[in-house]
């Protein structure tokens, strides 16, 4: 025992030797002294101002948004009627009588009058039987379609309620910037009345390969029946009507989009004026700055949108824009990319006049371009792209009505189709392209259609689609 006590001590000894050894012969001095009425040493890493507050949610007030917003966003309940087809086998053999299954979907819209007109998404309120708004007071109202744009997604209802209503003003969607705070006010889920919170992520975003959508991208959550809601600044300002997102699951992962307030102004304005849209096109058509030719040529590299085509009549042609030439700037904004454009120009009808500012071989020029109305479509079921006849059409294939084909999906390119123009659907003539695109769009996926044709020679030609 005396032994392993020896040990122990002689042990503490060398270990306290060892330490202090190193403590007076290695070790430097490596600390600083802060007196009471110094400042702690610090590194400026940013030579942006801080906030007094402090950064980010701490400045952000929610709550005068979210009271203005929710009284004013409305749940919408859509009904459809969908059919039973045959339960068994012997219902399939020997007959079955059809029945219509009641279907209800749900949404969300903006009440934006205090007469009862409402804003919403068009895929809330499509194949609708029966439409029913409940207001944040539980009160429920039967709704009528004014009208709808699907190419925007929006729609307006209108509800005859016996007060007046609250409801929000459209704001000025440019105004948006990225990194603002902004809230999503709807109901997913049928959970009435939601607010999450987020910033704007991105301004005119396409989820579509031709960039002719544009979209504010936020991270507030936005999951299934959020869709017509109210995208709101912190100022209780409607900025967009939530639309889409994008998910693997179904629900919110962290990207949503929503309508800008000025497109879905622009077009309420024109379904109560007109009945239908306005729509004011530049007339031009953009390279595909992804293929494989423009990556090769430089083109995705490009800030600005690189002009492809000019149609014929249209304002650009007017007013004397080129292929070859690179949009810079319209109006006021800078232009960066195509959704950039469009996303401008979907707020404008024709007759509207926009300056626009070209890069053209190194020289930069600035053109007043009156925007003129819809001339092409793409035709649904075939995908043509058609355009009404210009006075040299008319001239040139002796037909004053009918549509000019000028461009067709690859699957068809092999029919020379192009530049012919289409004067009839199965007998019946084609006026225009209001007229196609509405008789095409009548066609049966598993039907047989023929359509007359004059090409260039002006010979008659049968097609036959089926």
């Amino acid at each position: 025992m005396k032994k392993i006590a020896s040990l122990f001590l002689v042990s503490v000894f060398a270990g306290a030797i060892t330490l202090g050894a190193y403590k007076l012969f290695f070790e430097k001095e490596s600390y600083k002294l802060v007196a009471s009425e110094q400042e702690t040493p610090f590194v400026t890493t940013s030579n942006l101002n801080t906030s007094a507050k402090g950064a980010g949610i701490n400045e952000a007030d929610f709550t005068i948004a979210a009271e203005k917003t929710v009284n004013s966003v409305v749940h919408v309940k859509n009904m459809t009627m969908s059919s039973r087809g045959p339960s068994s086998i012997a219902e399939f053999f020997y007959g079955y009588e059809r029945q219509q299954i009641p279907q209800v979907g749900t949404g969300s819209g903006v009440i934006i009058s205090p007469d009862g007109y409402i804003v919403t998404n068009n895929h809330v309120i499509a194949n609708s039987s029966q439409l029913e708004v409940v207001l944040n007071n539980n009160k429920s109202y039967e709704a009528d379609i004014i009208g709808t744009d699907p190419d925007s997604d929006i729609a307006l209802l209108k509800i005859d309620a016996e007060e007046a209503l609250p409801y929000l003003a459209f704001g000025d969607s440019d105004n948006a910037r990225i990194g603002e705070w902004v809230l999503a006010v709807g109901n997913p889920f049928n959970l009435t009345s939601t607010v999450t919170a987020g910033i704007v992520s991105a301004k005119a975003r396409s989820l579509s390969r031709t960039g002719a959508q544009s979209f504010i991208q936020t991270d507030a959550a936005v999951n299934p029946g959020n869709s017509g809601g109210a995208l709101v600044n912190t100022n209780g300002d409607l900025i967009g009507i939530n639309t889409a997102i994008t998910s693997q699951t179904g629900s919110y992962i962290g990207y949503a989009f929503a309508v800008p307030s000025n497109i879905a102004k622009k077009v309420v304005e024109d379904i109560m004026e007109f009945g239908n849209v306005q729509k004011g096109l530049l007339g031009i058509s953009a390279a595909n700055t992804k293929s494989q030719a423009a990556i090769e040529r430089g083109l995705d590299q490009l800030e600005g949108v690189y002009i492809a085509g000019v149609e014929e009549e249209s304002g650009a042609d007017d007013a004397g824009l080129m292929e070859g030439d690179v949009i810079k700037k319209i109006d006021n904004m800078e232009i960066g990319k195509f959704s950039e454009l469009t996303g401008y120009l979907s707020a404008k009808r024709p007759g509207d006049i926009v300056q626009v500012t070209l890069d053209r071989d190194g020289k930069s020029l600035v053109k007043n371009v009156t925007l003129k109305k819809q001339t092409s479509v793409i035709l649904p079921a075939t995908s043509f792209k058609v355009k009404n006849l210009s006075k040299a059409d008319i001239k040139k294939f002796g037909v004053s009505k009918g549509v000019k084909i000028t461009d067709v999906p690859e699957s068809y390119a092999r029919y020379n189709l192009v530049n012919k123009v289409i004067i009839a659907l199965d007998g019946d003539p084609i006026d225009n392209i209001n007229d196609a695109k509405e008789r095409f769009g009548q066609l049966s996926r598993y039907g047989r259609t023929s359509f007359t044709m004059i090409n260039e020679n002006g010979e008659k030609e049968h097609m036959i689609l089926q």
